[in-house]
C-alpha cells in the first residue's frame, strides 16, 4: 500500500511547517514537517540553513516512501484498509518504525483485533516522561482515522 492524502494532511497538521532547524520536544534536530533527516538520509543539524515549504514537502514525501511506507508494509501482516494504513504510517512517522514494530498496537492489528488495536494509540502520549496534550490529540486523530471515523 501507499499513503493517501489523508496521511499527508495528518502529518502536516500535527507537525506544522518550520523553515529553520529546531529541537523538537524530544530534543532532536528537526526541520520542515517534522523531518529529522533529509531525503538523502543525512540528519538535520541545528546549524543547517532554512528550507522552503516545497523543499520540506519533498523531504516528507521521500522520507515516507523510503522509510515509513516500506516499514508499515513489512510489519503489518493483516489485511488493512487505506485509513488503517495511513494511521499506522503517521504513528510510525511520529513515534518511529521500531516502536511500531515492537508495539502491542501492531500485535493486535496483525491479530485482526482492530477495536482493541485502536485503543493502543492513546498509550503513546508521553514525551520525556510526561503526558503531552499535543501527542494525545495526535493519537486521537490517528485512532479516528484508523477506525474510519474521519
Amino acid at each position: 500500500m501507499n499513503v493517501s492524502q489523508k496521511c499527508i494532511n495528518l502529518i502536516k497538521t500535527f507537525e506544522g511547517f518550520r523553515s529553520h532547524p529546531y529541537l523538537c520536544i524530544a530534543g532532536v534536530p528537526t526541520l520542515g514537517f517534522g523531518s529529522t533527516h533529509y531525503a538523502n538520509g543525512a540528519p538535520v543539524g541545528l546549524s543547517d540553513g532554512d528550507i522552503s515549504e516545497p523543499a520540506a514537502e519533498n523531504i516528507l514525501f521521500a522520507t515516507l516512501q523510503y522509510d515509513y511506507v516500506p516499514a508499515v508494509n513489512h510489519c503489518v501482516t493483516a489485511d488493512i484498509n487505506q485509513n488503517q494504513f495511513d494511521a499506522l504510517v503517521d504513528f510510525a512517522y511520529n513515534c518511529g518504525s521500531q516502536n511500531l514494530k515492537n508495539s502491542t498496537l501492531l500485535k493486535l492489528v496483525n491479530e485482526g483485533n482492530f477495536a482493541a488495536a485502536s485503543l493502543e494509540f492513546k498509550k503513546w502520549c508521553h514525551c520525556n516522561g510526561e503526558v503531552s496534550q499535543g501527542l494525545l490529540n495526535r493519537r486521537e486523530a490517528e485512532r479516528k482515522l484508523f477506525m474510519g471515523e474521519i
